[in-house]
């Protein structure tokens, strides 16, 4: 007679690698009750917990689930892309706007524009309004200062 280990179900720790689909449901704002993304119509996502794919604080409500869960959570905006920073909208000058742009470029309040840093990298601003001298940008995450709900089916854990 053999004796065999039971079989466990695997469990989310700190390190584990995730398969799943997730939706990130907007609960605040002007566009409450909107879908940021959604996976569920499509493929599953991957996500290596601990390797900065998805903040701590995103992270630690999967910990514990076992393959195989769906649930909710919700997050406040600190526990999800953090407050909205005021000195994060500012203007810049057309001259700046046209040298990042191809010439003739058309930019309609909405756009998202992706700028140079000085150390080589690279980040994006929401054009907000424009004039003949200067362009409004803000460069706070799109879900900054938002409330958000966190819909997770947990299709594999390693």
């Amino acid at each position: 007679m053999t004796s065999q280990a039971p079989e466990t179900t695997p469990i989310v720790r700190a390190d584990s690698y995730l398969t799943l689909h997730y939706r990130i449901v907007i609960e605040s704002g002007p566009a409450a009750g909107s879908t940021f993304i959604d996976t569920f119509d499509g493929r599953p996502a991957t996500l290596q917990l601990g390797s900065g794919q998805w903040s701590p604080t995103m992270e630690a409500p999967l910990l514990g689930h076992a393959e195989g869960d769906c649930f909710s959570y919700t997050l406040s905006p600190v526990d999800a892309y953090g407050d909205r920073n005021p000195d994060l909208i500012q203007r810049v000058t057309r001259s700046m706007l046209s040298e990042y742009a191809e010439p003739d470029t058309a930019f309609v309040p909405g756009d998202m524009v992706e700028f140079s840093a000085p150390n080589g990298g690279r980040y994006s601003g929401v054009l907000k309004e424009i004039n003949e001298e200067t362009a409004l940008f803000d460069f706070n995450h799109p879900l900054a200062g938002l409330t958000l709900r966190v819909d997770i089916d947990l299709l594999g854990v390693l």
